[in-house]
């Protein structure tokens, strides 16, 4: 079960073990550590003239100021000034000559050592370039290969790059003609009782299973101790090699529970493939699960499978039986993701089973609840909410609150599409204050969302949008841009149901830029439906057609023959604006049929009066009434006092050409009041509009 995030340790005591308090390690000891490298690196100095540049490899943050501060004792009393900049806490940096000019100048101003030689110590930027002996191309680095030659001009003084060996490392992958204007290269040794200080600090804090900013120090602790280890571009040694697979495994899940799984994939396949050296069936089982787990938030779905199940077979073939039930709930899960339902129940059935064997209460917890996310997806609500409520039991039994709060988000969902929108409400705030108890800012970002749907529901729309802008807010804040889709997909309908057209249109085209990009050809049906409601909306009718044609393909593709109701309907609309009747009918018998297959009644209720306005057009006026009386039915059976108003409106416009005693008969039976009262009501309603 997940830990409450773990506490931050304090700073690493770099200090050899004493019984007595250790001493600092100060810049006296990190000269004697190194004399032969300061000395070169002295030289360097004295002999430097203009535009010279040297990288000087620490690898130890805290040993970087301390090499500054020994450089100026040693300079103290001669004609060379050492200036310190520091970029650490810009991680965006992309121009670093403009930097470099903007502080010169800053400096020249305020400067009082006249003619002395200006020797600049240039720290904290592998925060931009990084320090992952893997990963993109970092911004930074491609602008300082393409302006390399004005440095000669703008920035004539000798440079010290001082960084860690995996960001000199970057530096001459990712530069490498500014890494060839090099003159020297210094190497300072990282003491080893800072090392083992490092491997103490590391045993003894656990990883942490909830995204946060604060677990960001414990992955640079644990890439430091990886930089010690395996340096880059020399052997590691054997004796290092268990630790240096785990650091690589740690570092990959620490990525993956910070949302980050194209890190965590590359560090993952780094350890899996140094794990050749080093054969371990338990640790190469969990490199695989883990990137399937990667794999999977990449939406790369097909490779998270084969992960899983190459995970699944090191279990079964190393006697590994605790591990299998997890292994197939993985693959269920990644069946959910791609909608084969019927694959994603049957993983969990066994799953389940085997933990009902080994008497595993607790793991199945988690199971019910993925059985409950399958059912809720094929509508089946009152199955769901009974396997969310085992789930919930179960997790209340062994005192798990946090992952309580994922169940109440979920049962939350089944409310909300039962349009019992208070209890959602109510569900929703008990998840969102589990997140906040826990500390979870990542999770709180979908109960956000979701209160927001309900928001919308209830035409609340400006509290809907500050519920979308949190969300999209803490996406943003988590760098996860494939969930930022479905945010301003919602954003999207909001600026819609508002006539703000424009904004819609441009909230939508980001949602479809996203599905798009991760893949998601799913997600982008929903887009291109409410794309053509924009368009329908300005009476765009053939751009309307064709997004509404794009949107049904997708939905048919993909199996969802409940989305398809909608987008018949939508269809039937254009028809019905462009006066085609008998086509018009046709998508709106299929929406109807559609709704009813899948009990969705208050859906039916649009559906009947529009159907009820093409039977008025063409004459049909029995069956126009019959259509109006369902919908007035359904409407008032859900209390929906905005649809109401709509129905009222047009039963009162269809009686006054009619004349029809009989409607306002049935239609008092409907509202239980009487036809008298209902004639009154019907004077005073507005002309209906859908």
């Amino acid at each position: 079960m997940p830990d409450a995030p773990p506490t931050a340790n304090s700073e690493l005591d770099v200090s050899s073990t004493q019984t007595a308090a250790p001493a600092p390690y100060t810049s006296a000891a990190l000269v004697e550590a190194n004399r032969q490298e300061f000395a070169e690196l002295m030289t360097f100095i004295d002999f430097a003239e203009g535009l010279t540049i040297g990288f000087v490899e620490v690898n130890q943050e805290r040993d970087r100021p301390l090499l500054a501060e020994a450089l100026r004792q040693h300079l103290a009393n001669t004609d060379t000034h050492l200036e310190v900049i520091n970029f650490s806490r810009q991680p965006d940096l992309r121009y670093l000559l403009d930097a470099l000019r903007q502080r010169l100048a800053s400096l020249s101003a305020s400067s009082s050592n006249g003619n002395k030689k200006l020797v600049l110590f240039i720290q904290g930027l592998e925060a931009a370039i990084g320090t992952d002996g893997i990963g993109a191309y970092p911004p930074m680095l491609q602008d300082l290969n393409f302006v390399r030659d004005a440095y000669r001009e703008r920035v004539p003084h000798p440079l010290l790059f001082v960084l860690p060996d995996y960001a000199l490392t970057r530096i001459s992958q990712y530069a490498p003609d500014f890494w060839a204007w090099q003159s020297g290269l210094f190497r300072f040794k990282t003491p080893l009782q800072t090392v083992e200080q490092l491997k103490a600090d590391i045993a003894d804090r656990p990883l942490p299973t909830i995204a946060s900013g604060n677990n960001l120090e414990q992955i640079e602790q644990l890439k430091r101790l990886l930089m010690e280890l395996a340096p880059s571009g020399k052997p590691i040694a054997p004796q290092d090699l268990p630790l240096c697979c785990e650091l690589y495994y740690k570092i990959g899940s620490a990525y993956h529970t910070q949302k980050q799984p194209a890190k965590a994939s590359d560090y993952l396949q780094a350890g899996l493939k140094l794990l050749e050296q080093y054969p371990n069936p338990t640790l190469e089982r969990d490199f695989h699960r883990k990137l399937g787990h990667a794999y999977a938030d990449l939406r790369q779905f097909d490779t998270a499978t084969a992960e899983y199940n190459t995970a699944l077979e090191s279990a079964k073939t190393h006697n590994q039986f605790e591990s299998v039930p997890a292994l197939l709930q993985d693959l269920g899960d990644v069946a959910l993701e791609q909608r084969q339902f019927d694959r994603a129940n049957a993983f969990y059935e066994q799953s389940l089973a085997l933990n009902e064997a080994r008497n595993d209460r607790y793991l199945q917890a988690g199971t019910y609840h993925q059985m409950g996310r399958v059912a809720q997806e094929q509508r089946n609500y009152e199955q769901a909410q009974q396997y969310y409520q085992q789930a919930l039991d179960l997790y209340i039994e062994f005192g798990d609150r946090y992952n309580q709060a994922s169940t109440y988000h979920q049962m939350g969902r089944v409310a909300q599409e039962q349009r019992r929108f208070e209890q959602a409400q109510q569900y929703y705030q008990q998840a969102l204050d589990l997140y906040i108890e826990f500390g979870d800012r990542y999770s709180q970002a979908g109960t956000h969302h979701n209160m927001g749907r309900v928001a919308q529901a209830q035409r609340r729309f400006e509290q809907a949008q500050q519920y979308y802008q949190q969300t999209l807010d803490l996406y943003i804040e988590f760098g996860d841009r494939y969930s930022q889709a479905g945010t301003y997909d919602q954003m999207g309908r909001v600026a819609q149901e508002q006539r703000q057209f424009e904004q819609a249109q441009q909230y939508y085209q980001q949602a479809l830029d996203l599905y798009i990009e991760f893949g998601d050809r799913y997600g982008q049906a929903s887009t291109h439906h409410n794309m053509g409601n924009v368009a329908y909306l300005q009476r765009q009718f053939e751009q309307a057609q064709q997004y509404y044609q794009q949107a049904l393909d997708l939905y048919i593709e993909f199996g969802d023959r409940y989305s398809q109701a909608g987008t018949y309907h939508q269809m039937g609309r254009v028809a019905e604006s462009q006066r085609r009747y008998e086509q018009a009918r046709q998508y709106y018998q299929q929406a109807l049929n559609l709704y009813i297959e899948f009990g969705d009644r208050y859906e039916q209720a649009r559906t009947y009066y529009h159907l009820g306005q093409v039977a008025e057009e063409t004459g049909d006026l029995d069956n126009a009434k019959a259509h109006y009386l369902e919908d007035l039915r359904i409407t008032v059976e859900f209390n929906d006092e905005h649809g109401l108003g709509i129905s009222l409106g047009n039963l009162a416009r269809f009686y006054q050409s009619t004349q029809d005693e009989s409607l306002l008969n049935e239609a008092a039976q409907i509202l239980n009041t009487t036809p008298d009262e209902l004639r009154q009501t019907l004077g005073s309603s507005d002309e209906a509009e859908e």
